[in-house]
């Protein structure tokens, strides 16, 4: 009997690169949520880091120019616009992975479908060939079989 072949082979090893690539854009979505994240604790942190100068200046006791309190409320203004737009960025990112996670996903079920396909067959074509040698071995018997009835009609 020949080689076992499967037909679907190409197939296979074209989801199979379709599903590292899909892994590859997830980890590259998911490292990108976490620097946007990183990156909106670092604006965080300096927004506090402001807020605390602003409360030491306030409570130094002394007297503060408007042009003081001008610089420090466009700085916060500032912030907070960096902070709202890194947001928005975490939550495009989550968005982004997520749809990622489904693209990898379906291809992961794809790829199991076609190589339980595959055992499949690999499957029948082992019984297959267990079923040719059985009827080989089962040919052979009956000739033997055959030889020696012939043999002792003759002596």
């Amino acid at each position: 009997m020949k080689k076992f072949r499967f037909k679907l082979e190409k197939y296979l090893e074209v989801t199979r690169r379709k599903k590292d690539e899909a892994e590859r854009q997830f980890a590259e979505a998911s490292r990108l949520l976490e620097e946007s994240k990183v990156q909106l604790q670092v604006l965080m942190q300096e927004m506090q880091k402001g807020k605390q100068d602003y409360d030491e200046l306030v409570s130094a006791g002394k007297r503060t120019t408007v042009g003081k309190l001008m610089t420090f409320n466009s700085f916060f203004a500032w912030k907070r616009n960096q902070i709202a737009r890194q947001q928005q960025v975490i939550v495009e990112c989550q968005a982004d992975k997520k749809i990622k996670l489904n693209a990898l996903l379906k291809l992961m079920s794809k790829l199991k479908s076609i190589e339980q396909l595959k055992e499949k067959r690999l499957q029948e074509y082992k019984d297959a060939i267990l079923f040719e040698e059985s009827k080989q071995l089962d040919e052979i018997g009956i000739q033997l079989h055959m030889r020696r009835m012939r043999e002792e009609r003759k002596a």
